[in-house]
């Protein structure tokens, strides 16, 4: 009771929600008991609730001197001394908490030895046990509760002939089972609080896991996004660049024309990582620019044309769920990029296939490649794969036995009330 009321006291900070919105049981933040020992919220010393446990035995032993008058000994300066430092190690409990609780059960053990009344003395004993248990010295705890056990018998039934109060007489053997009932509950507690002490920590250790996993996800979206988008767009500014310097003295017109793409190409890109950036700076709120699609496959051809590359498209592209479709944009847009940037290719062919709950994407080039590197050495396969392996999807890529390179993307494709629903 005096614990729960320790907790309700806050002093282990304010309530704390975890990840889904939920808060942590008793009391919102987890306990600060339940809080491991290197963690800054929990309390350097336990200053309150000492205090308040100090004012209960006081308060509660004068209380049971007066019901017990006659029976037990008065309480005269030594037994207030012995109540005061068996309250005042509970500042140690959570530093000490073995020092502790031996040393509350053996200032307990010299009261009750004296003659002194029973009442909240015990209660001590209780809460250095409680703190020894969570604290993982069960052994302790358990062995402590044994000496109270074993000391009170001795004390009760065969010393107290010898010890004050004079005439006193054995106590029944009835209040030993008192005795034992009130170990075991002080016990059983302190092992529930351990054990929801022990299951906080694997749940605070497996959101930190989850969390480092969502953080990495994201960050390997994030780079997919911002290569794929540059790549392209600036494997077509090279290329045009390349264009309008070879030309810039012979033909200004076309160097004109060849300024006009790299123009168009980085506004396209600007806005892309602009897109990107948004989405880091309100990551709570819907992208205002839709994701790019199989929809502006046209784009990808005219930018392609722009970098001297024809590509035909086969196949039309069916409705996708928006993760989809940006991955076979983005998968169709590296696969051009690495043509232009890795191959000696002036011709490339799409194809999309779609049926049994799948979509086929083949991206073909006739080669020849100009550096060892043909299909891209870099990053695009491998966020190529990503992309694919994220859906449950496959990619394969290579060289093709009658020249060129090929890529073919197989991807799920689930069915639009599938969709609408992971939205």
């Amino acid at each position: 009771m005096a614990v729960m009321a320790e907790q309700g006291a806050g002093e282990g900070g304010s309530p704390v929600w975890d990840g889904g919105g939920r808060r942590h049981r008793w009391g919102g933040a987890p306990p600060w008991w339940n809080r491991p020992d290197g963690d800054p919220s929990r309390p350097r010393w336990p200053w309150r609730s000492t205090l308040a446990f100090t004012v209960v035995v006081l308060v509660g032993s004068n209380a049971a001197a007066d019901m017990q008058e006659g029976e037990r000994a008065l309480l005269d300066p030594f037994a207030r001394a012995l109540l005061l430092l068996g309250t005042l190690m509970l500042l140690w409990r959570w530093r000490r908490p073995v020092v502790v609780v031996f040393g509350t059960a053996a200032t307990a053990m010299v009261y009750l030895g004296a003659g002194y009344p029973y009442g909240p003395v015990f209660l001590t004993v209780a809460v250095g046990c409680f703190s020894a248990v969570v604290t993982g010295h069960r052994k302790a705890a358990w062995t402590a509760m044994g000496v109270v056990w074993a000391g009170h018998v001795l004390v009760a039934h065969w010393l107290y002939t010898w010890l004050p109060p004079g005439g006193d007489d054995a106590a029944s053997w009835g209040q030993e089972g008192v005795v034992v009932a009130w170990g075991v509950a002080i016990l059983a507690l302190s092992e529930l609080a351990r054990v929801r002490r022990e299951q906080w920590a694997r749940e605070r250790a497996e959101r930190a896991q989850a969390a480092r996993r969502r953080a990495d996800e994201e960050r390997l979206r994030i780079a997919r996004e911002l290569h794929d988008v540059l790549a392209h767009s600036i494997s077509v500014i090279n290329v045009q660049a390349g264009v309008g310097l070879a030309l810039l003295d012979s033909d200004p017109e076309q160097a004109r024309t060849a300024l006009t793409t790299i123009k168009a190409a980085s506004k396209e890109a600007l806005g892309e990582v602009r897109q990107v950036l948004d989405t880091l700076r309100s990551p709570g709120e819907a992208p205002r620019d839709p994701a790019p699609g199989l929809d502006r496959l046209p784009e990808l051809v005219a930018q392609a044309a722009d970098a001297g590359l024809t590509v035909d498209i086969e196949g039309e592209p069916p409705p996708l769920p928006p993760g989809t479709d940006l991955a076979a944009f983005r998968i169709v847009q590296e696969a051009l990029t690495n043509v232009v940037r890795h191959s000696g290719a002036r011709h490339a062919r799409v194809r999309l296939d779609h049926g049994g709950g799948e979509l086929r994407l083949r991206i073909d080039d006739d080669g020849p490649a100009t550096g060892a590197d043909a299909g891209g050495g870099g990053n695009g396969l491998v966020g190529m794969r990503e992309r694919a392996a994220a859906l449950g999807g496959t990619i394969e890529a290579g060289p093709r036995a009658d020249g060129g390179f090929g890529v073919l993307a197989v991807l799920p494709v689930r069915a639009p009330r599938e969709s609408e629903a992971d939205r």
